[in-house]
């Protein structure tokens, strides 16, 4: 089987899998739309003070969805022993492993981005800032997903191992985080956000070839 044929083969099996437990997907958006909804109850109703804190709230937010939605990535294959098959196939794991990663981003965090539009006037974040939400969630959370998909990795087969992922995948988050929320926050001002938005492009493009090859090898080790 080509490369293509695997990967395109391998995606849709793995969206036709999240379908089927679409309950798992549904947890993170739930927990993003309550939260946010809570913020101007919780936080103050006066626009003023919504308007600072949308940037940061709305990607902090969605950082924690997509720590919870890394729940179930491995979890299933790794419990039927279809991961340990993976492993001793011929087909490249990274491959297949990227398929997984890009349903998984389809299915479940895509539908965070379009939340976060519909929720970021709640917090009175300006419409001109609307697009860069948009595009700085669109480069941003791959790679938020990509690396914390190393640390679920690197903690499978480990019993009630989602506060070790926090922690071993929250300083790599960082520098995403103050890229993605800086750039929403300049451009709520009328200032140039370009070098923001490069620099995620330029962390896809090296996570992007980089995290599956690191993926495979934590899920080597992890299996061992």
């Amino acid at each position: 089987m080509d490369l293509y044929r695997l990967f395109i083969t391998t995606l849709r099996l793995e969206a036709l899998l999240i379908y089927r437990h679409y309950s798992q997907v549904l947890n993170p958006l739930l927990f993003y739309a309550m939260t946010i909804s809570l913020f101007p109850l919780g936080l103050s109703p006066q626009p003023q003070l919504l308007h600072a804190v949308a940037p940061g709230v709305l990607w902090i937010v969605a950082l924690l969805s997509i720590l919870l939605s890394l729940h179930p990535l491995f979890e299933g294959d790794f419990a039927d022993g279809t991961l340990e098959q993976l492993l001793l196939s011929p087909q490249p794991l990274s491959i297949i492993i990227l398929a997984k990663l890009l349903a998984h981003w389809l299915l479940s965090v895509f539908p965070l981005i379009l939340l976060a539009l519909l929720f970021a006037p709640l917090l009175h974040l300006p419409l001109a800032a609307m697009g860069t939400l948009f595009a700085s969630l669109l480069l941003g959370t791959p790679v938020l997903l990509l690396i914390g998909a190393i640390g679920k990795a690197l903690t499978l087969g480990i019993r009630n191992s989602s506060l070790l992922v926090m922690l071993l995948v929250l300083p790599f988050y960082i520098p995403v985080l103050i890229l993605g929320a800086g750039s929403v926050a300049l451009a709520g001002t009328g200032l140039a956000v370009t070098g923001e938005l490069a620099w995620l492009g330029a962390m896809l493009v090296l996570a992007l070839p980089l995290a599956p090859l690191a993926i495979a090898a934590a899920l080597r080790v992890g299996i061992n």
